[in-house]
């Protein structure tokens, strides 16, 4: 019996060894293609053996300086470089250019490629991780139920409703957790837009789900109790048993009652439910990180600039003089521009007024809301894959190869904006930078 178990153990280890030490050939082996030009890559880094540069990018991208690893790399090989991630060979790209050439050829030269862990917890119909005509499909429909008429009439109110009955909960001498507050704004407001759940419980039930979801998202994909994987794909079953359920209230009601962006879609769309689910879920998902982040960092910008948060006030101080009740209308959005808050307590006390100006930025003014997402944007890279070999700039992006649109390093790079680290709303006033705004985001 033991010398059974000697033999077993001895060729598990040779097996193991013959493994790591073909895997080390091949690797060579593709570094040779690369140093005798025939792959062409960009110049770069191979990083150590089997891990890459994967520790160091981690290690940068959850720091607070995410961009740390990026800029390294900038000056030693230039905007555009190749490095090996997540197990395969990535080209990285700060340039402004090519980020847009990528984009702007997504589904054709480049696909969305995210790890196994976010993909099953986004679900295969989701639209972040759909391909071809049905991702257009699906951004179709996101575009159309955020269509101005249906801002001005649905979320317009909706949101004052739900910051009305958040700041009726606060003291004036209680400390405030601000990230909590966003938190919870943004998924009462995503949770009532898209499945007209407005009850407190439920929105809380929701939000706490929606913590171990997000949680989950990037982890190791091992689905067994303890890890956070397992703990995610629990949530999402949920959740997804939550909205089936409410889609299948919602089909049993006329047309004319359906409420939210679910009622809307089961009345516009012919779609099946198990896509509906995965489309609201991805919805919920994006939309309440990134307004709960938003909104967090457009709060902590301003108090860093004294000026920028006098002249929002003075504006909403101007515009509340000859308001007679509290809710706003979509002609008092328009008329503050350097604001554009949609919502105003008139008569609450002065903490709570300016605490509603700053924490809804997500609706405040457009040059605060662009200087925002530069300084502090969320998606600060993405992830994408080639199609098909490609050629750019005399460099070869093979077939397979992972490319990484690294929009923060463009954001704060000083060749493309003066004191980039600086919060500055007034700089999207200067013509040149309207210019950089169309050029250097993404289409």
């Amino acid at each position: 019996m033991e010398e059974n178990y000697l033999v077993i153990c001895c060729t598990s280890t040779i097996a193991a060894i013959c493994f790591v030490v073909l895997l080390i050939e091949v690797l060579q082996c593709q570094n040779k293609k690369v140093q005798k030009g025939t792959l062409r890559l960009p110049p770069g880094r191979r990083g150590w053996p089997l891990i890459g540069d994967g520790l160091i990018w981690y290690s940068a991208v959850a720091s607070s300086h995410p961009s740390s690893f990026v800029e390294a790399q900038i000056k030693r090989y230039g905007r555009i470089f190749s490095c090996r991630l997540f197990g395969k060979w990535t080209v990285v790209s700060a340039d402004p250019t090519f980020n847009r050439y990528i984009m702007q050829n997504e589904g054709r030269l480049f696909q969305s490629s995210y790890p196994k862990s976010f993909r099953d917890l986004v679900g295969k119909n989701g639209v972040i991780t759909v391909q071809g005509d049905q991702q257009r499909k699906l951004h179709g429909i996101a575009s159309n139920m955020m269509r101005l008429e249906k801002l001005k009439f649905h979320f317009l109110k909706d949101i004052q409703t739900v910051m009305l009955q958040t700041l009726n909960n606060f003291n004036d001498d209680k400390v405030i957790r601000l990230q909590d507050i966003c938190r919870k704004v943004a998924i009462n407001l995503m949770v009532n837009q898209l499945l007209g759940v407005s009850t407190e419980s439920e929105v809380n039930q929701i939000a706490h789900l929606f913590s171990d979801f997000v949680d989950g998202c990037l982890s190791v994909p091992i689905n067994f109790p303890g890890f956070s994987y397992h703990t995610a794909m629990k949530a999402r079953e949920i959740i997804i048993h939550k909205i089936t359920r409410t889609i299948e209230i919602k089909r049993q009601q006329p047309a004319s009652e359906g409420h939210g962006v679910l009622g809307r879609l089961l009345d516009e769309d012919n779609l099946p439910d198990n896509v509906v689910a995965d489309f609201i879920i991805n919805l919920l998902f994006a939309g309440n990180e990134t307004t709960a982040k938003t909104m967090l960092f457009a709060v902590y910008y301003l108090t860093q600039c004294p000026r920028a948060l006098k002249q929002l006030l003075d504006e909403q101080d101007a515009l509340t003089s000859n308001c007679e009740d509290c809710m706003l209308t979509w002609e008092d959005y328009k008329a503050m521009p350097f604001t554009q808050c949609v919502s105003l307590i008139t008569h609450s006390s002065p903490m709570k007024k300016r605490l509603y100006v700053v924490i809804l930025m997500l609706e405040s003014s457009k040059q605060v809301i662009d200087e925002t997402l530069r300084l502090g944007g969320i998606a600060i890279w993405l992830m994408r894959e080639a199609k098909e070999d490609i050629e750019y700039q005399g460099y070869i992006v093979p077939k397979g190869c992972f490319v990484v649109p690294f929009l923060s390093a463009v954001h704060l790079d000083e060749s493309f904006y003066k004191r980039a680290l600086n919060f500055n709303p007034w700089r999207w006033m200067d013509p040149e930078n309207q210019v950089k705004l169309t050029t250097l985001q993404p289409a």
